[in-house]
């Protein structure tokens, strides 16, 4: 029986409505896409799957009949029998994955269940190789029973993951079926497991090592530009002339790509230059402006960055992206001096809604005196405050609400949270890169998205080349590096 039969014949009965005997054609070197579905409405079995394996019927709320459950168990099992090459378990894995792609939500969260509890490393060897590491302790034998127990943690799961990726669309599929899962791990710990070990593997995969960093433009494919519309995360593309203003020959563009995703980057960034640093968004996005003149340009404002995949969420890479492209610009562009973003406030809005009260208690009696007398309201309240602060735009620059909010905003930047971290996740990233908190810009993004955010006001982080490696040690005290600036901003 041929490879191709054998998958038709086996997988077709897990398919729904599947009807005995009926062949379900495959493609031989191909697995379908993963159309991400809405959330599963129904909730998931309390039974586990080693219950439901040896149960006869199925409850209200599982998808799978113990039946089919131990058939699609059968089919996982049978992608990594020792006695197949990884060819022949890739084939048998499309199979799986051509399935896959036509079950319900309910469907899938079982097929995860499976491979997340049925697939686990085994509990006896795993006993065993601890004791013999710990027996071995001091002694000779140290290094090889630290082998031993190594190898007794690599779990069937992870060589299932790795037949599913031997396709060429296997990584689609795998970052799909981990998007798809993330949403469902709060209500579900029982995928905790599974998507550990995707982590775990994506972390390997898509290692620095194996991306290439391209630039891309205007000339780029067009398929390549519609992927950048797509992903865009920060400032929303509106139109073909909006994306071709910032791919033009006065910007920069560069994105990560992984060989077995050559078509989509993994994460992207936007570049514009400038004589000095750029205090709002929209001549960086304003069509009409003239070209600026690269050769006289002193400044590299970094003013998107967007991560394209959910799936690869806790993989971190854009840090070697800003050190990359920093990179490459000083190399083409050796007048460039300064390396700094404008950067969104996401969390900022939020933050303050829970904390003005706090905010207001941090102001000395003067300052309370004169915010009172704008707010029409002595002393001020939280619930005041925010009221009045709807209309931001319209603030002068006098206004005790504006400096207000500023404060707000610095003392937001310049602190971590509970875990030691800074507070907004913007932050987090560009502090984590080695950059410092350098200026606030009032009013810098207008639009609505803007407002909604952080009232309109952004933020630079300087990216001082000489400097990262002592930020980064600063915030890994504790300490948020700031300019001074920022510093006179905040509250005494």
């Amino acid at each position: 029986m041929s490879t191709s039969d054998w998958i038709n014949r086996g997988v077709s009965k897990l398919l729904p409505n599947a009807k005995s005997g009926t062949h379900v054609p495959l493609p031989k070197a191909s697995v379908a896409p993963v159309v991400i579905k809405k959330e599963a409405a129904t909730p998931p079995s309390s039974r586990s799957t080693g219950e439901r394996l040896q149960a006869t019927l199925r409850r209200k709320q599982e998808a799978l009949s113990p039946r089919v459950l131990r058939r699609t168990l059968t089919e996982l099992q049978a992608i990594i029998d020792p006695q197949v090459s990884e060819v022949e378990g890739g084939r048998r894995a499309n199979g799986v994955a051509q399935w896959y792609a036509k079950a319900t939500p309910e469907q899938r969260r079982d097929a995860w269940l499976l491979m997340s509890e049925q697939f686990g490393p085994d509990a006896k060897k795993v006993g065993a190789a601890r004791e013999q590491y710990d027996a071995a302790q001091g002694t000779a034998e140290e290094g090889p029973a630290e082998i031993r127990l190594r190898r007794a943690f690599v779990s069937p799961r992870t060589r299932l993951l790795k037949r599913f990726a031997v396709a060429p669309q296997g990584m689609r599929f795998l970052l799909d079926l981990r998007s798809e899962l993330l949403p469902q791990l709060k209500t579900d710990k029982r995928l905790v497991a599974l998507d550990a070990e995707l982590e775990s593997l994506f972390s390997t995969w898509f290692d620095l090592a194996f991306l290439e960093l391209r630039r891309i433009s205007w000339d780029s494919p067009a398929s390549l530009i519609e992927k950048l519309i797509k992903y865009e995360a920060v400032h929303d593309i509106r139109s073909w002339a909006d994306v071709k203003n910032r791919l033009d020959s006065d910007r920069r563009c560069y994105g990560f790509f992984h060989p077995n995703l050559p078509d989509e980057p993994l994460i992207f960034v936007e570049v514009a230059f400038m004589q000095g640093m750029a205090d709002s968004i929209t001549p960086l996005l304003d069509e009409g402006a003239a070209p600026v003149d690269l050769k006289n340009s002193s400044t590299a404002i970094f003013y998107s960055i967007s991560n394209t995949q959910i799936g690869l969420r806790g993989v971190s890479f854009g840090n070697s992206l800003i050190k990359r492209v920093v990179e490459t610009l000083h190399d083409e562009l050796p007048r460039l001096r300064h390396f700094a973003t404008l950067s969104p406030i996401p969390g900022f809005r939020g933050w303050l809604g829970k904390n003005a009260a706090a905010m207001l208690d941090k102001l000395d009696d003067k300052a309370r005196v004169e915010l009172g007398h704008a707010l029409g309201l002595t002393p001020p309240s939280a619930a005041s405050l925010l009221a009045a602060l709807e209309s931001p735009l319209a603030l002068p620059a006098s206004s005790p609400l504006r400096q207000m909010l500023l404060r707000c905003a610095a003392h937001y930047l310049a602190h971590t949270g509970v875990d030691g971290k800074p507070l907004d996740p913007v932050a987090r990233f560009h502090l984590g890169n080695g950059a410092r908190v350098e200026r606030l810009n009032w009013g810098a993004d207008p639009s609505a998205k803007g407002l909604k955010q952080s009232w309109g006001v952004m933020v630079n982080y300087l990216y001082d080349l000489k400097r990262l490696d002592k930020h980064r040690a600063m915030l890994a005290q504790g300490k948020i590096p700031v300019s001074k600036e920022i510093e006179s901003l905040g509250f005494s």
